[in-house]
């Protein structure tokens, strides 16, 4: 039979003290909490603002978003930089208000978008036009400083056309005006 050596006795060692000093039930119970524990770190919410004007603060612009300031009908107008629908300037409206037959909804999204002929960012509140079938025109995707549903006052996903008048529930367009400068 061979000889044991050092390592092989220290290993001895400490998995007879750990099996002496603990029991099986409170090993597996420690395990589980661990990965029970693990498993819920991605359910916390995580506020990503910070992150998103940290990547845009050197351009005021993200990779591939070229703002423009001459075609408000356009996607890439400066202030649709968080627009998800259609723009109501196509659709009869203008930038701030609605088109005829249409109700304003009561609540926004808001997010900060940056002007590229002054160089300046201003806080835009994104309002949706309510009670009339989709505009289909001008439609728009853009996701500037969108977060999760679980920001609502930051997500762009949401019909905002709950709690218009006359229960118009129906989303027809979105207006983009001016809050105030950001920052």
């Amino acid at each position: 039979m061979a000889s044991k050596s050092k390592f092989d006795d220290l290993v001895e060692q400490f998995s007879r003290h750990v099996a002496g000093h603990t029991s099986r039930r409170g090993f597996i119970g420690r395990i589980g909490t661990a990965l029970a524990g693990a498993a819920m770190v991605p359910l916390l919410p995580v506020d990503r603002s910070g992150r998103v004007s940290r990547a845009y603060a050197g351009s005021g612009t993200r990779e591939g978003w070229k703002p423009q300031n001459t075609d408000a009908q356009a996607c890439d107008y400066w202030r649709h930089c968080s627009l998800d629908g259609y723009i109501c300037d196509c659709a009869g409206g203008s930038l701030t208000e609605c088109p005829p037959g249409t109700k304003l909804s009561p609540s926004s999204w808001v997010a900060s978008c940056f002007n590229p002929t002054d160089k300046q960012s201003y806080l835009i509140a994104y309002r949706d036009c309510c009670g009339k079938n989709i505009a289909l025109r001008c439609a728009c995707l853009n996701t500037e400083g969108e977060l999760p549903v679980y920001r609502p006052e930051f997500s762009n996903d949401i019909i905002w056309c709950y709690g218009a008048e006359d229960n118009a529930m129906t989303y027809h367009c979105t207006i983009s005006p001016i809050v105030g400068k950001a920052g």
